[in-house]
This record gives C-alpha cells, structure tokens and sequence, in this order.
C-alpha cells in the first residue's frame, strides 16, 4: 500500500469519526489579582457571571488562545498562565473539552464589546449573586475547597 493511499485512508477515517463524534475545544482563565480574587464576566448573549475564555483555534496552543481570547474579551496584557486542569461538558452533540489555566501577574483593561457586557473581580469564597453552577464549582476549586472535578 502505498503513502499516499495510507494518508488517505487515516484522513477519511479522522473525517468520518469527526461526523460521529465531534469535539469543541475550548480554553478559559482564571485571572487572579493581588488579592486573590477571580475575574468574572457577564457575556450579552448567555445568562450568570462566567470565567472568561473561547475556543482554541486549529492548529493554536490552548495556552496561546485563552491569553488571545482574554487580551480580546477583557483588555488582559501581560501576566503568565498555568495550566490549572481538563475538563468536559456536553455542547449539543458535540463534546466540549475545556482547558482552564490560572492567569497571575497580569493587567485587564476592560472596554464593553459587543460580547462582554461587564467584568468583576470577585473573592472564590464569596462569589457574588448569579454565578452559574459551572463557575461556582470552579471558583470551589480554585481556592481548593473543593477537588478538581473532570466535568465542568
């Protein structure tokens, strides 16, 4: 069989299996300042305050897209981030897999866009009123009063 019928072959396989089982990849971040609190914002189009981030380009490190995203959605310059943990949800008929990565040391120059209508630092232990559940479990992770759950 030659290379190219091999290549082929796999690139079939991959397409097919990617109509049954089709994958969102997404990166998110947990912006951390000084006082230990977590950036949150209110997006225009879903309901609750929500850990900021979007979807990993083709080809683009998760690491690379949650800091392209931030910088996009929230004004976010500098600062590092650590990959904090994998996660899965349900996006329709497709599997969202989430990477959520701690964002220290940086600055968030916030301008209201067409996607984010509003952004706020807020302590884990003392999330403000409208979280969604999602985002309540991770801020229970992040100051560790919780395990780290596989599903977001």
């Amino acid at each position: 069989m030659t290379v190219f019928l091999r290549r082929l072959i796999w690139k079939s396989y991959i397409a097919f299996r990617t109509l049954l089982h089709p994958t969102v990849f997404g990166a998110m971040g947990a912006v951390c300042d000084g006082q230990g609190r977590v950036l949150l914002v209110r997006h225009r189009y879903m309901a609750g305050w929500q850990l900021p981030g979007g979807g990993v380009n083709r080809g683009e490190a998760p690491q690379a897209a949650v800091l392209r995203e931030l910088a996009e959605e929230v004004g976010l310059t500098g600062g590092s981030a650590r990959f904090f943990g994998l996660y899965t949800a349900r996006a329709g008929y497709a599997s969202n897999v989430i990477a959520l990565y701690r964002i220290t040391g940086a600055a968030v120059a916030f301008t209201p866009g067409v996607e984010i209508s509003a952004v706020q630092f807020a302590d884990p232990a003392d999330p403000p009123p409208g979280c969604t559940p999602a985002t309540l479990r991770r801020l229970a992770e992040l100051s560790e009063r919780a395990p780290v759950s596989p599903w977001w």
